[in-house]
């Protein structure tokens, strides 16, 4: 497994991934809220976006490939520096690798990164609460349940409740969420 960043050159890989696995990512796919003034974007301009939003340090979209094919994405989100110091993680697998463990290594080595690079304190993760999969990942990297927050996003055409997560630095130990996975 390796994780990199997104490029312009994923457009295809990306574009068939995602159509191969509709039926498997829409029930979790964030939406445009009706009326609003965002649109549907292209997957050039969605690239363009992220990096811009990363050199700025508020997202970072990692790719996560398998055996050297694109497999899905860690993104993180709105990422919020000075006194606070935290984060979101996003992510999303195509079918034929789920239940690998791909995802709880990806996600583990991405947190790492936010708090020994990055040197962020906190990073959260929401999940809609019907989604056993994703579920799944906080329980292996022992994330913390903080919340419930009703009609938190908008996904798959509506408001959608949430369970929420959090994670610090602390609780990851010397030796961090990667050797968590790997020991697991």
């Amino acid at each position: 497994m390796l994780l990199r960043p997104l490029r312009l050159t994923d457009a295809k890989a990306w574009r068939e991934t995602r159509q191969r696995n509709a039926t498997w990512l829409v029930p979790w796919d964030a939406t445009v809220p009706p009326g609003s003034t965002e649109r549907a974007t292209t997957f050039t301009a969605l690239v363009r976006r992220l990096r811009h939003q990363a050199r700025q340090g508020s997202t970072y979209p990692f790719v996560i490939e398998v055996d050297g094919e694109f497999a899905g994405q860690v993104t993180v989100n709105n990422i919020v520096g000075g006194s606070a110091r935290f984060a979101s993680v996003g992510y999303w697998i195509d079918q034929r690798h789920a239940g690998r463990g791909i995802v709880p290594l990806a996600v583990a080595l991405v947190l790492d990164h936010l708090f020994w690079t990055v040197k962020l304190h906190r990073v959260e993760i929401a999940i809609r609460p019907e989604n056993s999969n994703s579920l799944r990942v906080v329980e292996k990297l022992g994330i913390r349940e903080i919340g419930y927050a009703p009609k938190y996003l908008h996904i798959d055409g509506e408001w959608r409740d949430h369970r929420l997560y959090a994670v610090t630095v602390e609780e990851t130990g010397p030796r961090g969420l990667v050797a968590r996975v790997l020991e697991g």
